[in-house]
Order: structure tokens, then C-alpha cells, then sequence
């Protein structure tokens, strides 16, 4: 039940009818305050300007065309030409019963579902996974989630680091200390420590930079023993990643790695390609792409360099073949990358690139979701006080323990496993939604007393909110099961009427955080919602109401906010708890 696209179609229609030209578009919003109605219609000043028309007559206009019977019980004209709408309450009523006696909260599924190739979190292979890999893997899941259940058909996408010179520097050492370590029982840790050994062994010692170099050679050219060696490597972090993966409620599994690798063979032929097409040159054997839209420092053409002349690729030249490939053999019709906003400039070169040589087509659009850093109260990167990456497992360690602190300090009766169990869903719950309950555009302050609160829009306060909706039918011994969509809804108080209306906007919420890619409006709703669920349980009984059709209809607005609370955080992969 989308209210919103319901109200934008009346009015779009209105203002035809009015003689306003199609391109205009009218800007349905909820409103802010109960004074302005429900909703409001902006943008009307804008367009009367451009039309050479007074706003006020304008308005008036429309509103003589506009078709709202028994959906608003009010329509107004406010300021110099803001349209407030005022829904009607028999129609809410309506709408509110009809979807809790659907599935999927009445949410429309789209008549063509899409196939969306999402690319989030990219772990390096032979390295922990760290705080910085933290925003990419829970927004990038968050939104798989949500565009999933919309129905659409999203390929999820863990684009590895899995090959290139860092992995000549791996194999050369492991090849050469071969008897200093366990073959058989090395972890991620060992491989971390391998690598800084390998790395500083190569920026001393030329014969290791050849070494490191002839093993990129003969990995690449399918040597038997490098590509054992490099299985192992990718197999050791990849198991470790999981346990990382499992741990955070994240969706992704082995199935969904997508490694560099895998668009090797198709690198010699773009890079041909792209030189037939007359779009790439080489120049003193360096094949470069000059993109004229694109300038450097000195004001001329950008030039991306996509093989060099020892024959190595680039990054970019990865990007193409991987954009290239999700078209041609996935079939996307959407590409969307969750990686940091330092990497836009990269990406627009990787896909300006892309559309110039026909790989992807302009309907199939490419989007890069940027997102800021975790920053401590200092406003600096989120580090240790040594100044070193905090590892993401310590991280998850950390919020569970101080969640066991606060539990322990509640729940007195709990037993030492319920209260660990308890914990682990809190504590890793609350560290996801103080992410996704920030912009995903902006840098956020990490602050575990803010992110740990029982108040405010936090997930303790969510979680909350959900089992004491839940206690209700528990205090009357109410099986849930057999309440569900048994007996209408309707309106008899304010509070109500705006519980109502706040449940019926989850789809209009749902459709936006699926198209922009944002999270945090999700996480306000459901703070929101919560917030209104609560004025309407203090202002209107449930249990001691002695009218058994108020009664009925309340508990199908409880059963309706404790489904909705769930799914909407399950679209965010937090848990809920039945009992805290």
C-alpha cells in the first residue's frame, strides 16, 4: 500500500487536466507537523514561477481537478501555495486492514523484477577483514535484503583482490621460508605476518622484486604449484571471512565471491579491443584511454592506463572486464558498487570507458553508493590508540562484551548462556544500526555509550520496542497465529489514525531506501513508527479496554507495528528477540 505514489498519480493528474505541461512533477511529501495534514504537495511556487503564474492561483487550479474522494477528508491551500492533504479516517481504516490481511505488509511487488548485481564488502585476500571493511559489507547487505524482498533477482557480488603483484611477493616467500611455519595449520593471522615480512623483503631486496615478479608471471600463466598456493591463500581467508559474515547476520556465502581472477582471460582481448575501436593508444608501449569529459592538472584530456609496458593491467582494465561480464553473462540490469567515495574518480573513468565501448548500455544503469569513514570522537579514522586498523572481529568482540556488562547489570535472573546468547544479538545489533542509522554519504562518529542507549534510535531502544509489542499478547495469553487478519481495523482516537497512517508508509520507505541505496531512512522509520506505537499504547488501552470490537481492532494495530518492526530490521539483517 503505497500512500505516497497513490496521492502523486491524483495530482499529476490534476495538474494535466489544469493544463500544466507532463515534464512538471508534483513533490508529495509526509507532512512534518499534524497541523499541515498528512501529507503535502511542494514545489507548486517553483513551477507558477516558470509558468509566470501566481502560486496561490496556481494551487487553487489543481485542487479544482484534483480527485481525492474518500481518501482525504480535507484538502488545503497553505502559505503561498502549499497543498496539504488531510486523509480521510474510514479510508485508513480500510487501507489498514486490508494489508494486515495480506502478505508482505501489502507491499506491491514490481510487475518486472530486475536482475541487480550489488558489489559490497571486497575483503583482501591474506588479510583480516578490518573497521573499514564494516560500511560496505552491512549497507551493501542491507540493501540486497531489501531489493530481494521487493521480489527482484539480485546477484550478490564479493568482488576478492585475489590476484596481481602482492600475491608474487606471497608465494615467493612462502616458496622460499617454506620450512619455517606448518603448511597444514597456517591461519589469517600467520598470512597477515607472511605478507608484512614479504612486503618489506621486497622493498629491500631486488632479487625478491624478480622473484615476486616471475611468480606473477607463472601464476597468471596457470602454473601448477603458484595456483595451489594461491587456492590455499584465498580458501584460508575466505574460511575466515565467513565466520565474520555468520557473525554479523550478512547473507553472503562462498557462492557469492566474484575474484579478480575470474575476468583474467578476458583482459589481452579488451585491451585489443579498445585500440580497434580507436578508443586506446600505445605509446612507447603503454596502452592509454583519453577521456576529453575528464581533465587533468594541466587542463588537458585524462589519460587511464590500462596495460603498461611490461604487460601488467591495472585495476581499471579489471573494472571494464567486471562491468563487461555482469552485462554479458549476468545479465544485470542494474550494477551497484558499495565502495568508499575516495574511489569515485576511478569508477567514473572505469565506466566512462564501459559506455564508450558499447560493454554496458545507458539502460543499464551503473551506480556507485558512496559512503564516509568511522571516525573516532576526535573526528580522526577509527584506529587503535597505537594508530594501527582495529581488526573487525575484535570490534564485534568488543561490542558484545560491553553488551554482556549492561545485560548482566538488567536481567538478574538470566542465566550465564541466555544472557551470552542475548549479548552476541544486542551487541552486534546495536554496532550494524549505529552504521546504517547515519547517511551512508557522510563520515559518522563512532560512540559506544550513544550506540549501546536504551533511548533515542538506537537498536537496543528497536529491539525494545519489539518485545514489548510482542508482551502484550503474552499478558493475554493470545496466540499470535491465530489473531492475524481475523477482524477489521478501525479508528476511534487520533493516536490511532497516525499509528495507521505511520504503518501504511513502510512501502513508500521500502521503495526509496531500495532506489537510493539509504539505509538510515529505514532505521527513522522504524524509530518513528516505534515512537508512535508508543504514544498510542499510553493513550489507548489494550488490555484493560473493556469493548471487545476496540480490543480486537487495537491488537491488529500491535500485530501490525511487531510485524513491521521485524521485517523492517530484518531488511537491515538485525535481529529481534522475543524476550530481553
Amino acid at each position: 500500500m503505497n500512500v505516497k505514489k497513490i496521492i502523486y498519480n491524483r495530482i499529476f493528474g490534476a495538474m494535466i487536466a489544469a493544463g500544466i505541461p507532463p515534464h512538471f512533477k508534483p513533490n508529495v511529501c509526509q507532512s512534518t507537523k499534524i497541523q499541515f495534514g498528512d501529507y503535502q504537495i511542494n514545489g507548486i511556487i517553483s513551477i507558477a514561477k516558470q509558468l509566470g503564474q501566481s502560486p496561490n492561483n496556481l494551487a487553487q487550479k489543481i485542487i479544482q481537478y484534483l480527485n481525492l474522494n474518500a481518501i482525504a477528508s480535507k484538502v488545503e491551500i497553505a502559505g503561498p501555495g502549499f497543498i496539504n492533504i488531510f486523509l480521510e479516517r474510514t479510508w485508513l481504516s480500510q487501507q489498514a486492514t486490508k494489508i494486515s490481511q495480506l502478505p508482505y505488509l501489502g507491499i506491491d511487488k514490481p510487475l518486472m523484477s530486475k536482475t541487480i548485481v550489488v558489489d559490497y564488502s571486497s575483503p583482501n585476500v591474506a588479510k583480516e577483514m578490518h573497521v573499514g571493511h564494516l560500511r560496505s559489507t552491512i549497507i551493501g547487505d542491507a540493501i540486497v535484503r531489501t531489493l530481494s524482498f521487493l521480489g527482484h533477482n539480485v546477484i550478490r557480488a564479493n568482488h576478492l583482490g585475489d590476484w596481481g603483484t602482492h600475491f608474487g611477493m606471497l608465494i615467493a616467500y612462502l616458496t622460499q621460508y617454506k620450512n619455517q611455519y606448518n603448511d597444514k595449520n597456517i591461519s589469517l593471522a600467520d598470512l597477515e605476518m607472511f605478507y608484512c615480512k614479504a612486503k618489506c623483503k621486497y622493498d629491500e631486496d631486488e632479487g625478491f622484486v624478480k622473484l615476486a615478479r616471475d611468480y606473477v608471471v607463472k601464476l597468471q600463466n596457470g602454473d601448477i604449484n603458484c595456483r595451489k598456493i594461491w587456492k590455499k591463500l584465498v580458501d584460508i581467508t575466505m574460511n575466515q571471512n565467513q565466520k565474520i559474515y555468520d557473525r554479523l547476520n550478512v547473507t553472503l556465502t562462498s557462492k557469492d565471491i566474484m575474484p579478480e581472477s575470474l575476468y583474467n582471460d578476458m583482459l589481452p582481448n579488451i585491451v585489443h579491443d579498445l585500440i580497434k575501436k580507436g578508443l586506446a593508444v600505445n605509446i612507447k608501449g603503454t596502452t592509454i584511454v583519453f577521456l576529453n569529459e575528464f581533465k587533468n592538472k594541466k587542463d588537458q584530456p585524462m589519460g587511464v592506463i590500462i596495460q603498461k609496458n611490461d604487460g601488467g593491467y591495472l585495476y581499471t582494465t579489471t573494472d571494464i572486464a567486471c562491468a563487461k561480464y555482469r552485462y554479458e553473462k549476468l545479465h544485470a540490469d542494474r550494477m551497484i558498487y558499495y565502495v568508499d567515495s575516495r574511489q569515485h574518480q576511478h569508477l567514473q573513468h572505469t565506466w566512462s570507458i564501459v559506455r564508450k565501448a558499447g560493454y554496458v548500455p545507458e539502460s543499464v544503469t551503473l551506480e556507485h553508493h558512496a559512503f564516509g569513514m568511522m571516525l573516532n570522537k576526535d573526528g580522526i579514522p577509527f584506529k587503535t590508540r597505537s594508530g594501527s586498523t582495529i581488526k573487525l572481529a575484535h570490534l564485534l568482540d568488543e561490542a558484545v562484551e560491553r553488551t554482556f556488562i549492561i545485560m548482566k547489570q538488567k536481567n538478574l535472573r538470566m542465566s550465564q548462556q541466555e544472557l551470552l546468547n542475548l549479548s552476541e544479538i544486542i551487541g552486534i545489533g546495536a554496532l550494524k544500526y549505529a552504521d546504517l542509522s547515519k547517511n551512508r554519504t557522510t563520515d559518522y562518529i563512532f560512540d559506544w555509550d550513544n550506540m549501546l542507549a536504551l533511548e533515542g534510535n538506537t537498536a537496543l531502544y528497536m529491539q525494545y520496542a519489539y518485545t514489548r509489542v510482542i508482551s502484550i499478547f503474552r499478558k493475554l495469553d493470545i496466540d499470535i497465529d491465530s489473531l492475524s487478519g481475523n477482524s477489521n481495523i478501525f479508528i476511534t482516537q487520533e493516536q490511532e489514525a497516525q499509528l495507521v497512517i505511520r504503518l501504511l508508509q513502510f512501502e513508500e520507505n521500502v521503495i526509496q531506501v531500495a532506489h537510493d541505496g539509504t539505509p538510515h531512512l529505514m532505521c527513522s522509520y522504524l524509530y518513528n513508527l516505534a515512537v508512535t506505537f508508543s504514544r498510542f499504547y499510553e493513550k489507548c488501552s489494550i488490555i484493560a479496554v473493556n469493548n471487545n470490537k476496540i480490543r480486537q481492532s487495537r491488537l491488529q494495530l500491535a500485530l501490525l507495528t511487531a510485524k513491521t518492526l521485524k521485517q523492517g530490521l530484518d531488511m537491515l539483517g538485525i535481529k529481534t528477540v522475543e524476550r530481553m
